[in-house]
């Protein structure tokens, strides 16, 4: 997005790569994108912050997936916060922009002080792909791990898919002049693209569980490449990930000048849902009219809400179910 002849990065996933280690990577800047899913519910502060991890990891993801439709992050658990589930819509044409939108599931009851992970129990991490009418959905998952979600998602793409992966994410709420307190958040992705025999994992892992890491997935000329550049990324500062001062390929430039970073076109992100009145009615579509009387208001109505964004929908239950026609 571009204010005059300013890049405005707000809200955008810059791709990149270090052509000198053989590593893709992106840098996401989130802003409007988070106050839209985060004010469709009054979440607690370590929920919220789950959450907002939860979008940025999609935002760093869902970019490197070439999508024709939808890619889904789940989060599982058996702690107080249940559920945190995410979507990252691709853009429809060039130029247009990808949408997010995310929600969590929790027993408030339950929430206890402490640091947001302390509200996620056992459970798994879990991305799924799909690229719409004609092609098979993909799913993988691994259990969580760690103390972020983040290292959760490391060790996903090091036990599902064999790539050595590292995020560096930062989030919160800021006080900008002018501007009421929000949330922003920034982060970077590195990842090291695949060579043939490049790769080998024997016996167990050395992560969490026995769970594969990204140290099991180099060695030789890799492996030094990798601790190479994960050491220079080990001295950003939080600010510096979340901007908006510092941009996006000043921060590439201060971290890794050394390694040939070269950028491509970035990826402008929004809210956006794709909820609407005729998926309401398709998923009421199995439904009899014997159990549609079960979930009719007193008004005649079938009700729904969306979880992600708040829309509220209130059919009449004459016109819903698989035998409306006949009613």
């Amino acid at each position: 997005m571009f204010r005059g002849a300013e890049l405005i990065w707000d809200d955008t996933v810059l791709p990149f790569q270090l052509d000198k280690s053989d590593i893709r990577g992106r840098v996401a800047r989130l802003d409007g994108v988070l106050s839209g899913v985060l004010k469709q519910h009054a979440y607690p502060p370590a929920v919220e912050a789950l959450v907002a991890e939860m979008t940025l990891l999609t935002a760093l993801i869902g970019q490197t997936v070439k999508l024709r439709w939808k890619l889904s992050l789940q989060v599982q658990s058996k702690g107080p916060v249940r559920m945190i589930a995410t979507d990252y819509y691709g853009p429809k044409k060039e130029g247009e922009a990808a949408c997010i939108r995310a929600y969590a599931s929790f027993d408030a009851v339950k929430l206890i002080e402490g640091h947001p992970m302390d509200q996620i129990g056992e459970g798994y991490f879990a991305i799924l792909i799909d690229q719409g009418k004609g092609t098979q959905p993909y799913q993988g998952i691994t259990p969580l791990c760690g103390t972020s979600l983040s290292e959760s998602a490391e060790a996903y793409f090091a036990q599902s898919e064999q790539l050595p992966t590292k995020f560096s994410l930062s989030y919160g709420r800021v006080s900008e002049p002018g501007v009421a307190e929000h949330w922003r958040a920034g982060g970077i992705m590195l990842q090291h693209m695949p060579k043939a025999n490049q790769f080998f994992a024997s016996g167990g892992g050395s992560g969490e569980s026995g769970l594969l890491a990204a140290a099991d997935l180099v060695s030789g000329e890799t492996e030094e490449n990798w601790k190479r550049v994960n050491y220079h990324l080990d001295t950003v500062e939080e600010l510096e990930l979340i901007g908006p001062k510092i941009t996006p390929t000043t921060l590439l430039t201060r971290l890794f000048h050394e390694e040939s970073p070269r950028v491509f076109e970035p990826q402008t992100v929004e809210f956006g849902c794709s909820c609407s009145e005729k998926k309401v009615r398709q998923s009421l579509s199995i439904y009899s009219a014997k159990d549609i009387e079960t979930m009719t208001t007193e008004d005649g109505n079938v009700t729904a809400d969306c979880q992600f964004c708040g829309a509220h929908y209130a059919l009449d239950a004459k016109t819903v179910g698989f035998d409306a026609a006949d009613r």
